[in-house]
């Protein structure tokens, strides 16, 4: 059986765990997005088979541990543009840009296939707010009200290489699963911890968080003259 006819065969399955999921999160996205959802999940399932874009291989657990998981920071997300680093197969820059169509979006990761699927994806699912930059972070260009990352390196780091892809006054969101305290205590000048908020995804266990980060004012104008 193909990868597709197995998730066409389980979607009222999948989007009832979907539907579930977004109610214990406290979303209420439309019937169109989680049809959307779904076909993004039937999407990555089909390309995974080729490409290996992601280690999860069941769709019902791409329910939990890509879209869930991708959703719950949704509460967090400001601004009307966002930039998701190191993207990789779209998380959590599709699911996001699914929920809030009126956010521009911008997906920028330096690897070629993951960047083609990207693309591909943008094209069947119809986001016309969604956009891709195949680069390295730290070679991307503009500011974005909000951005995401998901967690591919240490807090530093990530910072380092893409602290000017955030505008002033803006909101990085970096999702974690367990925290190390001494990354806090890391960051680099002219960025400061708003919050550490504990993320409840729905069917997973374990630690996770989504660290709330914001960026000096004059640190960033300094960037952009």
């Amino acid at each position: 059986m193909s990868p597709l006819s197995v998730v066409a065969s389980d979607r009222a399955a999948l989007y009832a765990r979907l539907r579930a999921g977004t109610a214990e999160l406290g979303l209420a996205p439309s019937v169109a997005a989680c049809e959307r959802l779904i076909d993004y999940v039937d999407l990555l399932t089909r390309w995974n088979a080729v490409y290996n874009l992601t280690a999860v291989r069941d769709p019902a657990d791409m329910i939990s541990r890509h879209l869930l998981d991708s959703l719950a920071i949704a509460p967090h997300v400001r601004g009307d543009s966002l930039a998701d680093l190191g993207s990789g197969a779209g998380l959590p820059g599709i699911p996001l840009a699914i929920l809030e169509p009126s956010r521009q979006t911008v997906l920028i990761d330096s690897n070629g296939k993951k960047t083609r699927f990207l693309r591909e994806a943008i094209r069947t699912l119809g986001l016309s707010n969604v956009h891709v930059e195949q680069a390295r972070v730290e070679n991307a260009r503009g500011q974005f009200d909000c951005v995401t990352a998901r967690a591919f390196a240490s807090l530093a780091q990530m910072l380092e290489l893409g602290g000017h892809l955030l505008a002033p006054g803006g909101t990085w969101l970096a999702m974690k699963g367990q925290l190390n305290k001494d990354e806090i205590l890391a960051m680099p000048p002219g960025f400061h911890v708003s919050a550490v908020c504990p993320l409840a995804v729905p069917g997973l266990g374990g630690a996770r968080h989504v660290v709330i980060i914001h960026r000096a004012q004059m640190l960033a104008q300094e960037h952009a003259a």
